[in-house]
């Protein structure tokens, strides 16, 4: 067995991918090297350093096989971060390299592409679930700030829907759970990766005093126009989960 962990990226997974074939390995795994646990001792440990020229070729291959939507599929998978990703991504990559002719990712009487299909359906429902529940606080700086903390790495998936929707105002969206964010400064949106001196709970108590005014006239509206004879908890629920609610501001 000969276990190739690269860096945790998208194109360092592709890399060690190519490199499997590059190398002839047979008997192999792919891991991530940050969670890795070796629990073989006689694993071959090869280490991937990731080259885009590299991760390039590869997605080239693919694309003439599954196509662009079949890429995003296999990084919705990649953005799951479940621990089987990695497999599951090596065994569609595997199956296409075979099978080019076709598009092995429709193929759902295989184990492995029926659980690639069921992810993106769950991963895409998250993604859909962050663009209706984010909800953007103005800072004394004019920004625009949000904080999500989703069950999978959906920012990438978000950040065009949120270029678009909001093009004329300063915005920063923050993943809570994964320590990084979305910056869009009128011109360019861009991933940010703050260091130890960024305090978030100091940068949230800085309120622009129209969001505060805002806050308060939204709570009170809220508040007057429910109808408690017509609460329905369960639908309520059904259509707004509970673990969103940290989200919105009638709820806080």
């Amino acid at each position: 067995m000969t276990t190739l962990l690269y860096d945790g990226s998208f194109d360092g997974l592709l890399t060690a991918v190519f490199e499997v074939f590059e190398y002839k390995y047979n008997d192999v795994e792919i891991r991530n090297r940050e969670r890795f646990q070796q629990e073989n001792m006689f694993a071959e440990i090869h280490e991937v350093v990731t080259q885009n020229e590299k991760s390039d070729r590869v997605l080239k291959k693919l694309e003439t096989s599954i196509g662009k939507s079949g890429i995003k599929q296999l990084l919705m998978v990649f953005l799951s971060e479940l621990p089987e990703s990695e497999d599951l991504i090596f065994s569609a990559i595997q199956q296409s390299i075979k099978s080019p002719e076709n598009n092995v990712l429709q193929n759902f009487a295989n184990d492995d592409i029926l659980q690639i299909s069921k992810i993106c359906k769950s991963v895409s429902r998250e993604r859909h679930r962050m663009t209706a529940f984010v909800r953007f606080e103005k800072m004394k700086d004019d920004i625009y700030f949000a904080k999500i903390d989703p069950d999978f790495d959906v920012l990438p998936l978000i950040r065009k829907h949120f270029k678009d929707r909001y093009a004329d105002q300063k915005w920063m969206i923050y993943d809570l759970k994964r320590h990084y964010g979305l910056f869009y400064d009128l011109e360019d949106c861009e991933f940010f990766y703050p260091d130890s001196s960024f305090n978030l709970n100091q940068y949230q108590q800085k309120f622009h005093d129209e969001e505060i005014n805002y806050q308060e006239l939204w709570k009170s509206y809220f508040t007057k126009t429910n109808i408690k004879e017509r609460k329905n908890i369960k639908l309520h629920v059904q259509h707004v989960p509970k673990r969103y609610w940290k989200y919105l501001t009638e709820k806080f």
